[in-house]
């Protein structure tokens, strides 16, 4: 019996290899260099493109498997660009307890997609997290980098709102 053929890789695109190398030449002779590494990628090109997964191993004398096993492992690392806005609701004990049970169920209705799906017009990606550091202010989301606290369907559906209309 004859091994099948390899599967054919995607190509990383001129620039995104760039980003990658760079993040590696900067951070590869760290302790620990792949988690950083994984997030200099994500923060440039705003996901880890799966066609880098062969270019750090290499790097830093990881396997193949090594390296999708920590990005497949945390909910934090993309692996498909995300959409235009990226919404990240809290899902901790704080916020769960003060009701973003209901604000997500709220969300995946009105953008019609799961936690770590992207609207079918690319506008908006919508992520679980696991504390914002907004405990105070809960629930809380962030959106875009910038948090968002003490919400309520009303403050939540004016969110989405202001999304639609951008």
């Amino acid at each position: 019996m004859t091994a099948p053929p390899p599967l054919p890789h995607a190509e990383l695109a001129a620039p995104e290899r760039r980003s990658v190398e760079s993040a590696l030449d900067r951070l590869a002779n760290l302790p620990g260099a792949l988690l950083p590494i994984l997030h200099a990628v994500q923060d440039q090109l705003g996901y880890v493109p799966p066609a880098s997964v062969p270019l750090i191993a290499g790097r830093l004398n990881l396997s193949r498997a090594e390296v999708h096993g920590v990005v497949s492992f945390y909910h934090h690392f993309r692996t498909v660009p995300p959409g235009r806005h990226v919404l990240q609701l809290c899902r901790a004990e704080a916020c769960q307890a003060l009701g973003a049970r209901d604000l997500a169920a709220r969300l995946q209705e009105r953008l019609g997609v799961d936690f770590h799906g992207t609207t079918a017009d690319g506008r908006v990606t919508l992520e679980a997290v696991y504390c914002l550091g907004q405990c105070a202010v809960a629930p809380a989301l962030m959106l875009d980098g910038k948090p968002h606290g003490r919400l309520d369907a009303r403050a939540l559906d004016a969110l989405l709102d202001s999304l639609e209309a951008s």
